[in-house]
């Protein structure tokens, strides 16, 4: 629908190419009071703004105000409303095709307002007497591609879809819109930097990442590469290398641990002979134990029979005392 508006709005502009090919021959006010009259008469001629424009169009601003009245009435088809047209008594009189045309442009630029769209107030500012009338100028509109509508009757509104761009814009208006514009085009400079510094810091993230991942591999990696293994070393490096010579060393630590235990049972069994005569003693009395866990009664016993086994005392025999010393027995 839109593209069809757009191609309107094309050959609109082709239709008033014949009135501009004309403006080369209007040297005089009154052909160019001419000119204006059979283009706003025309069917199908929507568009004003080049032919506004020409020069030969230009020069009745300096002509008598009868004459310059055309230009003003030449304004108001291009980018003015009947209202504007009924406000100003001195402008010529209108035929009924520039009648139609007129307020169908009017109803164009009343359309971008939809609390302007009711009949009430379309027929005031239409100069309609009935909704009949607002109706029929409706769908003369639809008909001619000018707007894409529909009539409400029950709620006494007309709803628009689409508007064909045929209207022109008043000079007034052009100082507004360019500060409209830069406004939006501020706010567009805004956004796009604000975008900008997002889009920045999530690559930054990405980066870090990324590079966070990579030296966790190299990390995984390391632990993972078999170690070269020494001149005295043999079997598996690496991990399965570390854990197999640290269940090695758990293993020889532990029958270290085991071949004392096994010493010291010895020992005692050891204890329990009697040095001189071989035969074994009373365990039970053995085991008695003194101050601090001091085997006083093996001491006494071991030292008399030390006494009497040595003729020269317990002075001259220090072996057995020394191992006993050795093994904790005294």
């Amino acid at each position: 629908m839109e593209q069809i508006k757009a191609l309107n709005a094309l050959e609109c502009t082709d239709c008033i190419k014949p009135f501009l090919a004309l403006t080369k021959s209007a040297t005089s006010p009154r052909a160019a009071i001419d000119l204006i009259t059979r283009a706003t008469d025309a069917p199908g001629t929507y568009i004003f703004t080049e032919l506004l424009l020409t020069p030969q169009i230009q020069a009745l601003s300096t002509a008598p105000p009868e004459q310059a009245a055309y230009l003003s009435l030449l304004k108001i088809f291009s980018y003015g409303t009947y209202a504007d047209y009924s406000s100003d008594p001195s402008l010529p009189t209108l035929s009924a095709a520039q009648t139609l045309k007129l307020r169908q442009l009017s109803f164009l630029t009343l359309a971008k307002n939809p609390a302007e769209l009711t009949y009430p107030k379309l027929q005031s500012t239409l100069a309609l007497s009935t909704p009949r009338e607002l109706e029929d100028l409706v769908i003369s509109a639809i008909y001619a591609g000018l707007i894409t509508c529909t009539l409400d009757p029950y709620n006494q509104t007309v709803l628009v879809s689409s508007v064909s761009p045929l209207r022109d814009l008043p000079h007034s208006t052009i100082p507004s819109m360019l500060s409209t514009l830069s406004a939006w085009s501020a706010r567009c400079t805004t956004t796009l930097s604000s975008l900008e510094s997002q889009i920045a810091s999530i690559k930054a993230d990405a980066q870090r990442r990324h590079r966070d991942e990579q030296d966790w591999n190299a990390h995984v990696e390391s632990l993972l590469e078999p170690t070269p293994p020494s001149e005295n070393s043999s079997g598996p490096t690496g991990i399965m290398g570390n854990i197999q010579s640290l269940t090695g060393r758990m293993t020889r630590s532990s029958g270290k641990r085991h071949n004392r235990l096994e010493g010291q049972s010895s020992d005692e069994e050891m204890d329990d002979v009697d040095p001189a005569g071989g035969q074994h003693k009373d365990t039970r009395s053995s085991k008695k134990r003194g101050f601090g866990g001091l085997g006083f009664g093996n001491a006494e016993n071991l030292a008399s029979s030390t006494t009497s086994a040595s003729p020269e005392g317990p002075e001259k025999s220090p072996g057995i005392l020394r191992r006993l010393f050795t093994h904790g027995k005294l």
